[in-house]
């Protein structure tokens, strides 16, 4: 056994504080920090609340808890407000795209999560397009659009990836985005 002085609850409490706070802050200085090597961000712009973000989430393999928070509730559920957990590989995903195609705008947000009374209600009253069991109910889904790249280049560098479902809607002018099973339509 060993003298190695144990901390007492209040230094335990003063020190996790310490961490949330510095993890709170790297979330907020994440547009300076998204130059750093190995720094994955995002910048979006919500079509239905205007509301906007800029980030950076991950550094290396390692995600920035209170930006995956941040972006939760970012994507949260536009017609009830639900906060649904978010599948951190949409984020990778996003990003990736957006390397494929050199750009460094923000992309604009059509629907990240869905809850399931809101997916219910879309299903009954949008004349198809809304699957029963869809993949935003379980955060693993987004519709985007991207301003100054044409929608079938950015369903074409999602489709290059591999990395899930990719739907083309021309007409709705979005490209549905997921981390489901490789597949498009």
């Amino acid at each position: 056994m060993t003298d190695t002085p144990v901390p007492d609850r209040r230094q335990f409490l003063r020190h996790t504080a310490r961490l949330a706070t510095a993890g709170a802050l790297l979330a907020r200085v994440a547009p300076a920090r998204a130059s750093l090597r190995g720094a994955r961000s995002l910048a979006m712009v919500h079509t239905h609340t205007h509301e906007q973000i800029a980030l950076v989430y991950a550094f290396d393999e390692r995600y920035v808890p209170d930006a995956l928070g941040s972006l939760n509730c970012f994507l949260r559920d536009h017609y009830t407000g639900d906060i649904g957990l978010i599948d951190p590989r949409v984020f990778d995903l996003l990003h990736s795209v957006q390397t494929v195609l050199g750009s460094e705008r923000s992309f604009e947000v059509i629907s990240g999560y869905r809850c399931p009374a809101t997916n219910a209600h879309l299903r009954e009253t949008r004349g198809g397009g809304v699957a029963k069991h869809s993949l935003h109910m379980d955060g693993c889904a987004i519709d985007v659009r991207l301003p100054g790249v044409p929608l079938a280049d950015l369903r074409d560098a999602a489709l290059s990836l591999r990395l899930g479902g990719v739907g083309f809607y021309p007409g709705e002018q979005f490209v549905h985005l997921d981390t489901g099973r490789v597949r498009n339509w």
